[in-house]
């Protein structure tokens, strides 16, 4: 008979077992790739002490144990060491047509993960408690509720990727972020009328601002997006028939200017132009200065344009708006909120709610993908609207 291997105490070692010369113990197993793998201890069972001087580490027989659930279970012991970088990398290469605005965000999560401890740690490893404290650690590096929520998202799709290639068996990630981090996100608030009346007057008598009136008066009345405003050209504007078509938007960074698809293909859209969006777009057609022959990926003749003659661009407007308010709080008693170009987006498509416009129009001129996103408009209620109706229904 083939004498059993024994090991330096004289105990039996099982199958696929050995032990080397330093006394350190190591199992051999087929991973399901096909090849070899081993794992290494400097402990047979959970009961021997480890060795003076070695780093602390889990029983051979224990990491045995997990090897033979893996492999029960179908699990891929070789792919669940890779790293969350390594599986969120995985993970966007399996959806590479995707807008920049998406590979810039993909990009600024990685940068993200790389520079957090949790980036390096293999996906088998971690925890929910690991994912959340990950949450906790970006709340106190200042990114907002929602922006963690949307990274989290990502990160929580990755590992569903991992549990259907049977790397991992739980998503560490499927919890809620209420539970974890207080929401403190601003609720989106629509301007009153009373606000948007002392907008306007101001920036059409305001020497600095006035040149911006036109702008404001056609996102106020059309509830375009800021990138779809500024990448409006004349061949947009159906004056005959009394349409914006909306079928780009334009957008500038560190790499300059370019066309882009709209947010979604249900942005792709004709907006009715009221009398003074109409007479907005033509005075601004006709006032134009410094115009410039400027071709962006085919599209030219822009409508909005800064001081250079070239297109006018998202972060322009929102630093202006920015600056405007300041201006007018510095002198008016009844100061006006923090507005965005999204704030009269948003005002838009309140009122329009509450001119109780029917939701499936509603949503076509908003370009919004899905109905609930509209629906929730209706809901914005005031004491305002609420005087108006509770009046109309006494009448």
């Amino acid at each position: 008979m083939t004498a059993k291997r024994t090991d330096n105490k004289g105990r039996i070692l099982k199958t696929g077992e050995s032990q080397r010369t330093d006394g350190r113990y190591a199992f051999k197993y087929q991973g399901t790739d096909g090849e070899p793998h081993f794992v290494y201890s400097w402990r047979l069972n959970p009961a021997d002490p480890l060795p003076k001087g070695k780093r602390q580490c889990r029983s051979l027989r224990e990491m045995e144990k997990e090897i033979l659930r893996d492999t029960m279970d179908g699990i891929d012991s070789v792919g669940k060491k890779m790293t969350l970088c390594q599986l969120y990398e995985k993970q966007n290469a399996l959806k590479p047509n995707v807008r920049k605005g998406t590979v810039n965000g993909r990009k600024q999560l990685m940068e993200i993960l790389k520079a957090d401890k949790l980036g390096n740690v293999s996906i088998d490893k971690i925890k929910p408690s690991d994912a959340k404290s990950w949450a906790i650690r970006m709340k106190e590096k200042g990114y907002a509720f929602q922006t963690i929520n949307n990274y989290k998202r990502s990160l929580k799709a990755a590992f569903y990727t991992a549990i259907e290639d049977d790397l991992v068996r739980k998503n560490p990630f499927n919890w809620d972020m209420k539970d974890v981090l207080e929401n403190d996100t601003v609720p989106k608030t629509a301007l009153t009328d009373k606000q948007v009346n002392a907008l306007l007057s101001f920036v059409e008598a305001d020497n600095v601002y006035q040149k911006h009136y036109r702008a404001i008066v056609v996102l106020l009345n059309t509830g375009l997006r800021i990138s779809e405003l500024c990448g409006l050209t004349v061949k947009d504007i159906d004056f005959e028939n009394g349409f914006i078509n909306v079928d780009h938007q334009i957008i500038y960074d560190k790499d300059g200017y370019r066309i882009s698809p709209p947010k979604t293909e249900n942005s792709v859209r004709q907006i009715p132009m009221l009398e003074p969006v109409r007479k907005a777009l033509q005075e601004e057609i006709q006032n134009r200065k410094n115009t410039q022959l400027m071709i962006v990926d085919g599209y030219a003749d822009f409508i909005f344009l800064n001081q250079k003659g070239a297109p006018m661009y998202a972060s322009s407007y929102s630093a202006m708006f920015s600056a405007m308010v300041k201006k007018y709080n510095k002198t008016h008693e009844d100061k006006l909120p923090a507005i965005t170009p999204h704030s009269l987006r948003h005002t838009f498509c309140t009122n329009m709610a509450n001119k109780k416009i029917t939701p499936n129009t509603l949503q076509y001129i908003m370009g919004h993908k899905n109905i609930s996103m509209t629906l929730g408009y209706y809901t914005h209620g005031s004491a305002e609207t609420a005087m108006t109706e509770m009046k109309e229904l006494a009448a």
